[in-house]
């Protein structure tokens, strides 16, 4: 009984570790790229090469034997990589103009919607329940991106919602990992010859400072690769409805984190939106079928 209550405590610890690295993310790119102390692009790259670096690190300690295992001689291991990469960058474009908190709301908003499409397209139905659910979390996403003095520009809420496609995807592609801290290290490393090939594409003008740089560190190292593995880790002890609902307390703790850290003031208008999204979201991803 007590080893049961241990590990039930331990779970729990880690639960909400990675979900206030998910909610740090937010803040850390919010942070960084709201002054010019870093450009997106620059904040991507340390982002995903500081994970990896750590990750690597991480994994030779605990299994020296197994960490050069990296199977990229297959297409299909690159898939996450993809995901990752253009989830980080569209993140950090994304952020140069929203608030922590909408930019979350607005990422696990269109998290939850691509796994829900990728639920029906496995031949899953909706009850009308759920259909209500959708319609409700649609109604707070609408009302946020109406046209107002408080709307959040358009371009960087369609670059937040492809961030939150390509995680969603990243999501189910490894929600079955056995090996989380290997399988997350591998994302990470493979995403860097993906960094260096959209360097060259795209040739991004650099823009760097020491305090951009350590945020980048921060968020690529603890909040990303550590906050990823932990999530992967806990992850097989939950259904698919109940990690849902446990990713939806992130915009709030995101919220939250904006006030206290970066000053950031919550508006009506995020607070309704919020609510209605929130709820919405709750309901289809409760639903006992």
């Amino acid at each position: 009984m007590t080893n049961s209550l241990h590990s039930t405590s331990s779970r729990w610890l880690l639960t909400a570790l990675a979900l206030v690295a998910f909610a740090g993310n937010s803040v850390l790119c919010r942070m960084a790229l709201s002054t010019p102390d870093i450009d997106p692009f620059s904040f991507t790259a340390i982002r995903l090469i500081s994970g990896a670096v750590l990750l690597w690190l991480l994994c030779q300690f605990q299994s020296p034997k197994s960490a050069p295992i990296l199977s990229a001689n297959k297409l299909s291991s690159w898939y996450p990589a993809i995901a990752l990469f253009i989830y980080a960058l569209g993140f950090s474009y994304a952020y140069i103009s929203l608030t922590a908190a909408t930019g979350a709301l607005i990422l696990f908003f269109s998290v939850q919607i691509t796994l829900i499409a990728m639920a029906l397209f496995k031949g899953q139905s909706l009850v009308i329940k759920q259909v209500v659910g959708l319609l409700l979390a649609l109604a707070g996403i609408t009302y946020l991106l109406l046209p107002g003095a408080q709307q959040p520009p358009i371009v960087a809420s369609l670059l937040m919602a492809l961030s939150g496609i390509a995680w969603g995807v990243y999501t189910f592609l490894g929600a079955n990992s056995t090996k989380p801290l290997l399988v997350t290290r591998n994302n990470f490393v493979l995403s860097i010859p993906i960094v260096l090939l959209a360097l060259v594409l795209l040739l991004p003008s650099w823009q760097l400072s020491t305090s951009g740089i350590i945020y980048a560190i921060l968020s690529g190292s603890v909040t990303s690769g550590i906050g990823y593995a932990l999530w992967y880790a806990v992850l097989p002890n939950y259904s698919a409805v109940q990690s849902g609902v446990l990713q939806l307390t992130v915009p709030i703790i995101t919220a939250l984190a904006g006030v206290v850290l970066i000053g950031e003031a919550i508006t009506n208008q995020l607070v309704i939106a919020s609510m209605l999204t929130l709820a919405g979201l709750f309901i289809v991803m409760t639903n006992k079928k």
